[in-house]
């Protein structure tokens, strides 16, 4: 995209309306967020990023921490992860959590850090604060699940949700321990040394 700038040189503040401004505000919160963090961010340097006057935030969100709700959940909704359809329960999983790895990456590492940040100066509970940056969005692996079980591939009326959600949370803690994207062979691991066995053991001949 071009640049314009004024005849000294300085960047000039983009005429943008509606939907295209709101999209260009969210878009400055979550690049300041990550870069910056949640303390440092404020109304003002995201106003800067977006070279727009800090009055149009404040009418949209009236508060920091509204803003930066906002900004995570636009990133969310805008690198939504597609739901693959390989015709095998591990060929889905395996593709499934890389597209999560490759995607997501930035969300998962940056989420958590700012979590702190919304508990102090929101007062919400935990919950609370993870209702609001989830929201009610289902998960995305409750389709993929109920194909296999279709195949006769998982048990859903036996397996515990514990063992469904085992490849999702080990992914992330592998992400927010190393601030890396995750290996592929640490992926195939998951799948094929944790998780297809314990799907085997709660499968029942059918």
């Amino acid at each position: 995209m071009v640049e314009l700038t004024d005849e000294t040189g300085q960047p000039q503040r983009q005429r943008r309306r509606g939907e295209q401004l709101e999209a260009a505000l969210l878009d400055a919160a979550w690049d300041e967020l990550a870069e910056a963090g949640f303390a440092r961010l404020t109304m003002e340097s995201v106003a800067g990023r977006a070279r727009t006057g800090i009055a149009v935030l404040y009418r949209r969100w009236p508060h920091k921490d509204d803003l930066v709700l906002a900004a995570i959940r636009q990133h969310a909704k805008t690198y939504q992860v597609e739901l693959p359809d390989t015709g095998t329960l591990r060929g889905d999983m395996l593709a499934l959590l890389g597209a999560i790895n490759d995607t997501r990456y930035s969300f998962t590492v940056v989420v958590p850090a700012v979590f702190a940040g919304l508990l102090a100066s929101s007062g919400r509970t935990p919950a609370q604060v993870r209702a609001q940056i989830l929201g009610d969005r289902p998960s995305s692996s409750g389709e993929l699940f109920q194909r296999a079980h279709e195949r006769g591939e998982i048990d859903l009326d036996r397996i515990p949700a514990a063992v469904l959600s085992l490849p999702f949370d080990l992914i992330r803690h592998d992400l927010l321990m190393t601030l890396k994207p995750v290996p592929a062979d640490r992926i195939a691991a998951i799948v094929d040394e944790l998780f297809l066995p314990l799907v085997t053991a709660y499968r029942s001949e059918r």
